[in-house]
């Protein structure tokens, strides 16, 4: 007998195991349609029937009392919610469903119950093969149901209505009551398979990230179901073995980890869908917008170059308001498709039978497969698939594909390189002058056309060139391709007859320069490029295998989890998309977006704190790249300085093309007319990043070359700005801090105030002492010759050093009694938030800095953070150098000082960062909270995902929190530490996660590690020496070391 792959089944029961869902439908229509006309007698309403589509959508599957709600709300009924008790007479939620449920039983004792006969079959078929069963339902009459049908011997374990209500348990589309089935059957859901029949149900499998969830479309509703999480629709279980099962576990399950998929068409979530589905290779990404599409509403293409930026001014009011933007290169996607002389095709304006696309992490491809019927009832299958070439940095190309499903017809095809268009890719922007990209040169010969266009204030020239090839059956076709053009934009047209059955195609392969990064001519490289492409699979291939080098190296390998594991990988491919290997030579950092979007207009921030250590460990090329980003612009972080009357290097907040501070600091008041001082460039801790940056970059990769060349004359320049704006308190005797802000951001000033910033942010003194802490042992470590080239470059003394080490140990702090240490000088004395009264009201209170402010309030009056600030410092620092930091300034606190501070701050923070729960993942890992910790990190690692934030991913990914998760992954739950000198493992799993394998390099050395619950192997490509807990081993090149623990 083949072992099966899975231990456990938990089905549904209506419309699954029984045929009662046509009972439920019919009780239910009953039901509604006597209240409805009663109310249209009593009320004059106009009768409308419960129908079959309100049966699926509003209730099926869902507990009583939710369906009845539902509904009622879906017709702007509000009606009381009464008790379980009431009775039929009374007019509420429960009466009703207490209705309901009184005519399914009086059908129930009349006609009995009858079985689907493939079920039946299935349920056998498992209990000789010794799967666990259960049974997971939603009905209060569950028992009653398995009991006439004479089913209950096969069933293990039974959560139904009457559990729920005893447990308390959620009704579906949460996965309440099929997790507590798995729990009393003892099984994982990683490994236990759900089959519904109902939308909500599939969604509660989903949402419980059990290893497979089968659908059954009874009511024809496959779409429905697979849109909403089946891995598998089927029509009925005949259609589905034990080996197809198998097959899922084995195959199925590892391909859908590499995999994002959409099967449905959802116009108000597709601009978040499109960043999730970009494509890129680090000098350019292509947002997964259709190719039929153009911006509007529901989509928007965009591709984003490398550092590509146009400055442009706006007048405002009474002001000329100047904002440098990431410019959205010409769109080189568009290819449509039309039927004889009729319109072009848009898939905004026709029916969709069938979509799906998925976006193949493992090789960078997008494909997407369509169905429509148009108003003259033809059927058309269209398929697409494109990729950006991880092999080339300018290569991309798209197969493209139409099929009549029941015509004959001649088929025209449209494919054009698009640079009339402005930035439109952030809502709040649009009033902005968004104009950045002007015409040069647009033209086409035969199967070949090109467009050059240059941005309007930063001068940078962008060409593309395009490629085609019409194809048969697969079967390349020559024919006469034209061509027009207009200023911006250049269109190749084919046509050839075809017939039902047949499949016309086009190859369309493009070659992408620009002038900032290729130097001059970029329209003669991308041309004389794109002749040399042969074709789609040549170029897939190629990309292929330099996605395989890069997947070889960052790789993380979890088991136990589907979800953490789909996620893991999209992070990842979405670095490589934003960063890659092809970036070592792009003077370029990463975008707090990505390649993904116009948001935050493509600057520059604090992020790369988040971002550079996993380049560090996997492609500190590439990690150095960033790192000389900020090099290249020292000069302009010493003018900033400068202009404020500091030493030194500032850097800026915000940070564009050329290093100067991109952040407005003034806004405009819509309601009053007033300009009024923005504050956020007082950030000043971007240089703190800046400096952990690079000794992080150092401690993992031993670059002292690096360091000597670069490295240390920035971070010690950033120690001189730091001492500037040091002051002496003759009342504290100690050194402040003034005028700046923490990481919170929702804090900029005193309550009352008329100037902005803080003083003693405890996150910027507490890091300022570490850095000059390392200044003083980085100064040591150069040798002499460099010091005094050092010293004569930058204006620093030995005496400056040494005034740094006093001021490390002098930093003023403000720590209460409890050991809580005050966020800044000054925030004890804040007001505390009603927390309760803000949730109850709003739900969503990620911006309570928004929030406070409509109501006239500030944030500023209160004890509320937008994400980590004091508790940043433990993200960067291990406890044990925190306490001693703190030691060193001559403050005590209590041993569970860590703690005590994460559970007062955690209290008063509103996550309105999707970075803050990272942050707070670790450090409640770190004080052993591992619920919690497990918690926030699936809020992170979904944050994107899910798009938590409200349409926040339509304007980008978030990079940094992408990063983050994956660095909490290694470091936190592998418990991987790379802040000594040697590596050292402490791991602590989530309870779902299994095993954990992955590589990273450290110091030279190649370590790739398998992780679980209670063993550790490790191996290295040459001997090291490796903490496992407190116990020191060495490894031998090539052999496997295991603990067991």
């Amino acid at each position: 007998m083949v072992k099966n792959s899975f231990e456990a089944v938990i089905f549904d029961l209506d419309g699954v195991i029984t045929k009662t869902a046509i009972t439920h439908s019919q009780a239910w229509k009953k039901m509604f349609d006597q209240y409805l006309t009663g109310r249209q007698q009593v009320y004059g309403e106009t009768f409308v029937e419960f129908t079959k589509e309100d049966y699926l959508t509003y209730v099926d599957g869902k507990p009583r009392y939710e369906g009845v709600q539902s509904f009622l709300k879906s017709r702007n009924i509000d009606l009381p919610f009464g008790t379980p008790e009431d009775s039929l007479a009374l007019e509420t939620v429960c009466g009703l469903g207490n209705r309901k449920n009184e005519a399914f039983n009086e059908v129930l004792a009349n006609e009995g119950v009858e079985v689907y006969p493939s079920t039946v079959a299935l349920l056998e078929q498992l209990k000789k093969d010794h799967i666990r069963i259960g049974v997971a339902s939603s009905s209060k009459n569950c028992e009653a149901v398995l009991t006439a049908a004479g089913l209950n011997h096969f069933v293990e374990t039974r959560v139904d209505g009457v559990v729920s209500a005893e447990m308390g348990l959620k009704g579906k589309p949460q996965p309440d009551i099929f997790l507590t089935a798995a729990k009393n059957l003892g099984v994982d859901p990683d490994k236990a398979i759900v089959i519904e029949d109902a939308v909500s149900g599939v969604q509660a499998g989903k949402n419980g990230n059990f290893g497979l969830v089968i659908g059954l479309a009874r009511e024809e509703n496959h779409e429905a179901l697979r849109s909403n999480g089946a891995d598998m629709v089927v029509s009925d279980l005949e259609e589905i073995t034990l080996e197809d099962i198998n097959e899922w576990f084995h195959e199925g399950k590892k391909k859908d980890s590499w995999t994002l998929n959409y099967h449905d068409y959802n116009p108000a979530n597709e601009k978040s869908r499109e960043a999730l589905l970009t494509i890129g290779n680090g000098y350019f990404g292509t947002r997964g917008a259709m190719e039929e599409t153009s911006a509007e509403e529901s989509n928007y293409p965009g591709t984003y170059i490398a550092s590509l930026y146009n400055r442009l001014a706006t007048p405002i009011a009474d002001r000329m308001v100047e904002n440098e933007d990431f410019v959205n290169a010409p769109n080189w996607l568009p290819i449509r498709f039309k039927i004889d002389d009729e319109t072009w095709f848009d898939p905004n304006q026709t029916n969709i039978n069938q979509i799906s696309r998925t976006l193949n992490f493992k090789n960078g491809l997008l494909t997407r497969s369509l169905i429509v019927t148009d108003e003259e009832n033809r059927k058309t299958a269209i398929k697409s698939e494109r990729f950006v070439s991880m092999y080339h940095p300018h290569q991309a190309c798209i197969r493209y594909s139409v099929t009549p499903l029941n015509y004959t017809a001649v088929i025209s095809f449209s494919s054009s390189l698009d640079g009339t268009h402005k930035n439109e890719g952030v809502n709040r922007y649009k009033a902005l002058n968004q104009q950045h990209l002007q015409p040069v040169k647009e033209g086409g010969e035969g199967n070949l056309s090109w467009l050059l266009v240059k941005t309007t204030q930063s001068g940078i020239e962008i060409a593309e060139a395009a490629k085609l090839t019409l194809t048969l059956n697969g079967i390349p076709e020559t024919i006469d391709f034209g061509v027009t053009s207009d200023a911006g934009i250049v269109y190749t047209y084919a046509s050839h007859q075809i017939m039902e059955g047949e499949t016309l195609g086009i190859e369309k392969m493009v070659s992408i320069h620009a002038s900032h990064l290729d130097g001059k001519n970029p329209l003669q490289s991308a041309i004389e490029e794109v002749k040399t492409m042969l074709s789609f699979d040549d170029l897939l291939q190629k990309s292929a295998e330099a996605w395989d080098k890069i997947w070889d190296k960052v790789n993380i390998k979890l088991t136990g989890d589907r979800l953490a594991q789909k996620l893991l990988r999209m992070h990842t491919y979405h670095l490589m998309v934003s960063a890659s290997p092809h970036n070592r030579q792009i003077d370029a950092s990463m975008t707090a977006r990505g390649l993904h979007g116009e948001a935050y207009r493509g600057h520059i921030f604090w992020d790369e704190l988040f971002i550079l250590p996993f380049y560090d460990i996997h492609f500190p090329e590439t990690a150095k790249s960033m790192l000389m980003y900020r090099y290249r612009r020292l000069d302009k972080a010493r003018e900033y300085a400068k202009e404020y009357g500091y030493k030194g290097a500032m850097f800026p907040w915000q940070s564009g093309s050329d290093g100067r501070e991109e952040t407005q600091v003034v806004h405009l008041n819509p309601l009053t007319g007033h300009w009024g001082d923005d504050y956020s460039s007082l950030q000043r801790h971007v240089s703190l990043a800046i400096a952990y940056d690079i000794w992080q970059y150092l401690h993992i990769t031993g670059d002292w070359d690096f360091m000597e060349e670069y490295g240390a004359e920035m971070f010690l320049e950033i120690c001189q700005f730091w001492e500037s704006k040091c002051q002496w308190n003759q009342d504290t005797r100690r050194y402040s801090i003034d005028k700046v802000m923490g990481p919170d951001e929702f804090h900029e000033s005193y309550p009352d105030t008329e100037e902005g910033g803080l003083r003693d942010n405890a996150y910027t003194n507490i890091m300022v002492s570490w850095m000059f802490d390392k200044a003083d042992e980085l100064v040591k470590k150069l040798s002499l010759t460099t010091r005094n080239k050092l010293f004569r470059k930058t204006g620093i003394l030995q005496e400056d050093i040494e005034k740094w080490n006093e001021i490390k140990t002098h930093l003023n702090l403000v720590i209460n009694e409890d050991g809580i240490i005050a966020q800044y000088d000054g925030y004890f004395e804040l007001k505390e938030l009603d927390w309760d009264y803000y949730r109850n009201k709003f739900g969503n209170i990620y911006r309570m800095d928004r929030l406070l402010k409509a109501e006239g309030k500030s944030a500023d009056d209160y004890k509320v953070a937008k994400q980590a600030d004091t508790l940043m410092t433990f993200y960067n620092l291990d406890q044990e150098q925190v306490a001693h930091i703190l030691l060193e300034m001559g403050y005590s606190l209590p041993k569970d000082f860590l703690e005590r501070n994460l559970r007062y701050y955690l209290d008063r923070t509103s996550h309105g960062s999707t970075l803050s729960r990272v942050v707070h993942s670790q450090l409640a890992n770190a004080i052993g909270n591992y619920q919690l910790s497990s918690e926030l990190y699936r809020d992170a690692l979904t944050s994107d995902y899910a798009d938590i934030q409200g349409g926040t991913t339509a304007e980008g990914i978030h990079a940094g929190v992408m990063a983050g998760t994956l660095m909490i992954a290694l470091n936190t739950f592998a418990g991987i530490d790379l802040r000594g000198e040697r590596l050292k493992v402490t791991p602590h799993l989530p309870e779902t996660w299994k095993e954990l394998a992955f590589r990273l390099t450290f110091k030279g050395v190649d370590y790739q590690f398998e992780i679980s619950k209670d063993v550790v192997q490790v191996m290295t490509d040459k001997p090291a020496k490796i903490l496992i807990f407190d116990s020191e081993f060495e490894t031998t090149k090539g052999a496997t070391l295991m603990y067991i623990f």
